[in-house]
């Protein structure tokens, strides 16, 4: 049984990174805990890890922590 929620967050062009992204859709409480998790590979984006924790997110991509999935829109 999957669990997963999908939530979809509106994309602010050329600054929306996933940290931030996560920051925006309340799965953390702050960025730095973001980028913590990102370090750690607890974060996906469209699949995969991705150690980055600058990297920009675009419409359609999705954000993955947890049992949550955050389509960026």
């Amino acid at each position: 049984m999957n669990n997963t929620v999908m939530n979809e967050v509106r994309s602010i062009p050329n600054t929306s990174s996933w940290a931030r992204l996560l920051k925006l859709a309340g799965l953390v409480d702050s960025g730095s805990y973001a980028k913590i998790f990102i370090s750690e590979g607890l974060v996906k984006v469209n699949g995969e890890v991705d150690l980055r924790r600058g990297r920009k997110v675009y419409p359609g991509d999705v954000v993955s922590f947890e049992d949550n999935d955050i389509k960026v829109v």
